[in-house]
């Protein structure tokens, strides 16, 4: 007899995710935290600190280049629980997807930033009149290039704006088939250490530079509890991070396989700190989510307020 796999079950096995398995009689099932990641920047975050020890559930960590297919994973159930920029959170929330913000953490807004090669003619935002701006579609990178622009007061029909994910986007700035690419760390780091490449414009009175922790609905309720310690122990994570930068890029580098001092540069620049989504958050969130509106990123406004899961304690 045959049985037809779900769409769930289809992109569990894609990511290599175990299928859940029958439980059987008299034995206690192990909780398992499926949680989506990019670039091991959170996994770092937990090992490094200690605070992977003595969990009470398992964590299975799932790698991503992007938030984008990270969304789609945690979208389709593949997921628990992710981190992506606030931005690309609302965009699936949107479009309908069955997903709460249940923790925030923030960034410095200068580790979002404009760059362009070393070589460039390029030395200010009114340069890029004229030029093939790369960005992440309906993420942090096309919103720093659209808010950039508005500041500036540079229409955006005068810039050409490309939609690419970043690892196409830094070869096509290598080889010069773009201008400019907006982007975030550890990437800026990379192209600056690496490339020399230069920062024309950041996310300074732009962006909130928020990173949401997003759950499945159905992981809100099945695995509350372990969600809720999971952020106490990020959070946790973070705070040992920032006390102790050249311990953790010691770490970071060997397991992501990008230099030391690319790492130790990121980390002193990003300054990451959980934040609460209290209403003074939710408020510079909705500012953003509004704007994503007037550049064309969202067609409907977004009730920052809704996306929130609020059963989930500040950490």
């Amino acid at each position: 007899m045959h049985s037809t796999l779900s769409r769930r079950d289809l992109l569990r096995l894609a990511l290599g995710l175990p299928l859940l398995a029958l439980a059987r009689p008299g034995h206690a099932e192990e909780t398992v935290l499926q949680v989506g990641d990019q670039l091991f920047g959170n996994r770092s975050v937990v090992e490094v600190s200690g605070q992977a020890d003595n969990l009470p559930y398992r964590i299975d960590w799932k790698q991503f280049p992007a938030a984008q297919p990270l969304l789609e994973a945690l979208n389709a159930g593949a997921l628990d629980v992710g981190m992506m920029g606030d931005l690309s959170f609302f965009t699936v929330f949107a479009a309908g997807a069955p997903l709460r913000a249940i923790g925030a953490y923030r960034a410095d807004p200068r580790t979002q930033a404009i760059l362009v090669r070393s070589d460039s003619p390029i030395q200010g935002v009114p340069d890029l009149k004229g030029k093939r701006v790369a960005g992440t579609r309906a993420g942090w990178g096309q919103f720093l290039i659209l808010a950039t622009l508005k500041q500036a007061g540079i229409d955006p029909s005068e810039v050409e704006i490309v939609l690419l994910p970043p690892p196409e986007a830094r070869s096509a700035l290598a080889a010069g088939a773009i201008d400019a690419w907006a982007v975030w760390e550890p990437y800026v780091s990379t192209e600056i250490l690496e490339r020399g490449a230069r920062v024309v414009a950041d996310g300074r009175g732009l962006s909130p530079t928020i990173t949401l922790v997003a759950a499945h609905v159905d992981a809100i309720a099945a695995k509350h509890a372990a969600l809720q310690d999971f952020l106490g122990r990020l959070s946790a994570g973070r705070a040992w991070v920032r006390a102790h930068p050249a311990e953790y890029a010691r770490y970071y580098a060997g397991l992501s396989k990008i230099p030391e001092a690319v790492v130790q540069r990121s980390t002193e620049q990003q300054q990451v700190g959980f934040v609460a989504l209290d209403d003074a958050v939710v408020a510079e969130l909705q500012r953003a989510a509004d704007l994503t509106v007037e550049f064309g990123i969202l067609r409907d406004r977004v009730d920052v307020a809704s996306t929130i899961d609020r059963s989930f304690s500040a950490v």
